[in-house]
Formats: C-alpha cells, structure tokens, sequence
C-alpha cells in the first residue's frame, strides 16, 4: 500500500480523506491545512491525524494528494515533488501554464508520477460509451450549476468548463486551430456564465456553455460523428448512443429508416451500453496508485492537465 497525504481539508479535501482512508490501495497517513482550527475539527471529527506542516507531513508519505485552492497547488506540488513524492493535483492543474509545465518538467527529473483531477474521465456514463466517440465532428457540452460562493475565486471556465474542455480534448485526434468566446460577470468578479467554441484542425468544432447561477443543474455532453449521435449526461450518469447504418433491401416492420435526398437509406438503432456503478473520485485515486506501482502512464496526465488549462487560459483572454 501507498502511504497517502492531503493537503487541504476543504469540502473537497474531506471526500479525498474518506476515500483515501477506505481504499485498499493507500494507507492514509494524515493531512494537513492552512486554516489549522478547521484541521482540528476534522481530526476531530472524522479522526485523521493532522499534521503541523506541510514538509512533516509530506516526509511521512509516498505521494501527496493535493486538494488546496489552485493559486496554491504549484507551491505545493514543487515541495513534494522536491522531497521524491508523487503527486496527485486537483483540476485546474495550476494557476498558469508557465506553471503547469515546470512541475511536467520538475515530474520528469525526479521519474515520478503526477495525476490531474479531471474527475469525469472517470464518470461510469462518460466510460460506458468513450470507445464509441470516434472522430467526432461536432460537440455540444452544457455545464450549468446553481450559485454556491465556493469556486468564484477563478472565472468559471476554471471552475466548471474546464472538466469539458478536458473531455473534448480527449477525444478530439487534432490540434486547436482557432477560439472565440464571450463572458460575463453578473455575481462575481470574474465571468459567472460562458460560451466557448473550439475549432479543430480535422474540422470538428466545440460549442462549450457553463454557468454557475443557473436555477438547476446540468452536466450534459453531445456527440456528433459520421453515422452516430452520442449524449452523456455527467449529472445522472446516463448516456444514449444512436447509430445508423446501411438500410436493409427489405426493412422489418419496426426498422426505422432514414431516405435523403439522394436516395440513400440509413436504418436508425440504438446502441445504449450499460452504464456500471463507481465511485468516480475513487477509481481516479486508485488508478493512480495502479500507474505508480507499475511504473505506467495514468489515465489524465500532467499534459492533459496542462493542454486543458492552457485552452481555457486562451478562452478567458476572450473575455
């Protein structure tokens, strides 16, 4: 087992805590935050030991779970990645993309692994039909959220899209060619509400929205491809995969089948593939430890995490 640390006890941090704690692959050492009144009330409360600073807590671990606010990750993954850890950042990767790359850079000087948060790689919907996005043409995302003052700090492109720029460049084989986009702020400081589109090298464009004071939520994603039409929905893990192909000479009485101009008919069927139960924040943790144990790749790397940042950096210079 891994010997795991946390730093920072937020909302977020908590659920790594309990996670890490319940996980057979880690062994939770302890944690540690800024705030030291809040550390003691979730040692506390849940009993995980808290540590005094940061280097004690990071000289007791293998790797450094790091769940403080973004402005800080870079701090942070520069003294563990110093002291020989791996690390594991939560998304946005840093504050900047200067930043991103030199803790790549640090990363690979040390031979050691580092993982970024981009939680719904590991959404069970989104897994249940990624091996069908193939060569999509057209992506619609919507990421609505009710107000909730955790997260302003940063333009919600930072807070909320950037999972769904994460997801776009994942499955999006080319390189960004152009980004327009427009924000604005009607709550906070920096955008609350954003549209973005991305266009690819191949073709394929990428309509991006995200609002942090909508009236209810959605987390939803669409897939527009040669012969199919793909959705996801994040928020109720749910998906739909709509296909067509060649229609048959003579069609079934229940065929649904497609003629267009040109008299080519398509047969419609639907491909809905099971969509297995996880916990998402789980398995993106213990795949980690998977990747350091056997000296592999993770599944969301520093680069991605990096590519990811440095798109939405490009969107809020829109603004």
């Amino acid at each position: 087992m891994l010997n795991a640390g946390v730093l920072g006890a937020g909302h977020l941090g908590k659920i790594h805590l309990r996670l890490l704690n319940q996980s057979e692959k880690y062994n939770l050492v302890g944690f540690y935050d800024a705030d030291e009144a809040n550390g003691k009330r979730v040692e506390a409360e849940f009993g995980f030991k808290f540590f005094n600073s940061i280097d004690e807590l990071i000289d007791a671990v293998d790797m450094i779970d790091i769940v403080t606010p973004t402005l800080s990750h870079y701090n942070c993954a520069k003294q563990a990645i110093a002291k020989g850890k791996h690390v594991f950042i939560e998304k946005p990767i840093t504050n900047t993309v200067e930043e991103a790359e030199h803790i790549r850079q640090l990363l690979s000087e040390h031979n050691l692994r580092g993982q970024v948060g981009h939680v719904e790689r590991f959404n069970p919907a989104y897994l249940a039909i990624k091996d069908d996005i193939k060569s999509p043409m057209f992506i619609e995302t919507h990421r609505l959220a009710e107000f909730n003052p955790r997260g302003t700090d940063v333009p919600v492109v930072l807070d909320l899209m950037i999972h769904d720029i994460d997801i776009v460049l994942s499955v999006v084989k080319s390189k960004v060619k152009h980004i327009s986009a427009s924000g604005v702020s009607v709550i906070s400081d920096t955008p609350d509400i954003a549209n973005a589109r991305i266009e690819f090298e191949n073709g394929c464009v990428a309509n991006l929205t995200a609002s942090r004071i909508s009236l209810k939520k959605m987390r939803k994603a669409r897939f527009f491809q040669k012969d199919a039409y793909i959705s996801v929905d994040f928020l109720e893990k749910k998906c739909e995969v709509v296909k067509m192909k060649d229609a048959p000479e003579t069609p079934g009485d229940f065929d649904m089948v497609l003629q267009n101009a040109e008299g080519v008919k398509k047969q419609i069927y639907f491909d809905n593939p099971k969509v297995a139960d996880n916990n998402s924040i789980l398995d993106e943790l213990e795949t980690f430890a998977h990747a350091i144990n056997t000296n592999t790749t993770p599944i969301v790397t520093l680069h991605d995490g990096t590519e990811a940042l440095r798109v939405a950096t490009q969107i809020i210079a829109c603004f």
